[in-house]
């Protein structure tokens, strides 16, 4: 009889086909993955932080920058106070200054020395007291369009605007839109160079600058110079000292020396009393021992222990065990359902069954051998009516 061997034919490329099915997806998410990190940083691009001129974003001054750019004013933008200094060493430029928190004062009064023009769009108290010493914030003003009632020029050109924040201005600050007894605009001339405080962030962002004079009063107070100098410090960008103190300098100089003692003393108690393990030592399994003998051990231990109710309680359940097996009962028999099944077979009263296997309370080890006897003859009582042929024992 020949064998047929039968031809080889190519198997449908299920495998390969579904690894290609993987690598789709692993690409595709590579892919999406991508696209949205270049997204993200698009958007952090044109958001950046408030008043950035180089952000589109509704808090940002970039459509500013680009008028003041069109009127031939050049808009220079510096995130770091060095390169500010730089940048203000003409005769004729303007310093844009938002807040200023991580420069001193000190530092803060060079570039503004430096400066032409200072223009102030994000008052606070410190640096409003720096460049109008007792003027103070006063709030802020309702949405509602005031007009400069001043003679500062740029101001009067520029007409009404929606003011945000308010300041009370000395004697010697020319002010403009007043609300309540405060105003909107300070403006004062320390010798050649003029200071101007306003709130820039309801002003000239790019989601209110097309709102009522506010893109006019921009060009006119910041395009008086050729050079706008735009500072918007970043996050690194400070002259203030490291006030942190480290761990050691708060700690007394004997606490570094008695923690090095500790861990070489906690080093040498490990090894003097740290468990030494040998080898690894084979051991037989103890021997399987029949639950019946179980039983009856662990209740001469109890008997041996003078415990007479706890040996019985043994040897009633290795006796209750074994009739319930004997009469095929199920493991979810009842102790008084194996005591009547018990007694109805082997033909005893049923209450002497039950005093047998449940009630009676041995006192003594005479009453303890007593109860083991007759356990032993219900056992084979019940043994010798369903195995006759068998000897129970």
């Amino acid at each position: 009889m020949s064998a047929t061997v039968a031809p080889d034919v190519e198997a449908p490329p299920v495998r390969r086909r579904h690894v290609g099915t993987w690598v789709a997806i692993g690409v595709a998410v590579l892919v999406v993955g991508a696209v949205g990190a270049a997204l993200a940083a698009s958007s952090q691009w044109m958001e950046r932080d408030a008043l950035d001129p180089e952000s589109a974003g509704p808090s940002g001054t970039r459509a500013l920058a680009r008028i003041l750019d069109d009127h031939g004013v050049e808009v220079r933008i510096a995130r770091d106070h060095q390169e500010v200094a730089a940048l203000l060493a003409g005769d004729a430029d303007t310093l844009v200054l938002p807040d200023t928190p991580s420069l001193t004062d000190e530092r803060l009064r060079e570039l503004v020395d430096l400066a032409s023009d200072v223009v102030l769009i994000e008052p606070r108290s410190r640096t409003l007291d720096l460049l109008f010493p007792n003027a103070a914030m006063a709030g802020s003003a309702p949405s509602a369009v005031v007009s400069p009632a001043c003679d500062l020029g740029d101001a009067e050109r520029a007409g009404g605007i929606a003011p945000g924040a308010l300041f009370t201005a000395p004697g010697d600050v020319t002010a403009c839109y007043p609300v309540d007894g405060a105003h909107a605009l300070l403006t004062a001339l320390d010798g050649d160079r003029r200071s101007t405080a306003v709130d820039g962030t309801v002003l000239f962002t790019n989601e209110h600058l097309a709102e009522n004079g506010n893109a006019a009063l921009g060009m006119n107070l910041m395009g008086r110079h050729p050079l706008v100098v735009w500072y918007q410090p970043g996050l690194g960008d400070t002259d203030l000292a490291d006030t942190d103190f480290t761990l050691g300098e708060l700690t007394p100089p004997w606490v570094s020396p008695v923690i090095v003692l500790l861990l070489v003393a906690g080093v040498a108690a490990g090894i003097w009393r740290g468990r030494r393990f040998g080898p690894l030592v084979a051991e037989r399994l103890p021997v399987t021992v029949r639950a019946a003998e179980t039983t009856e051990g662990r209740a001469r231990l109890y008997a041996q222990s003078r415990d007479a109710l706890h040996a019985a309680d043994q040897l009633r359940i290795g006796t209750l065990e074994r009739l319930a097996r004997l009469l095929g009962l199920g493991a979810g028999a009842s102790a008084q359902e194996i005591t009547d099944a018990a007694a109805a077979r082997a033909g005893l009263d049923r209450g002497a069954a039950r005093r047998t296997l449940l009630d009676e309370v041995p006192a003594t080890d005479a009453d303890l051998v007593d109860l083991s006897q007759r356990l032993r003859q219900l056992e084979d009582a019940v043994h010798a009516r369903v195995r006759p042929e068998r000897n129970p024992r």
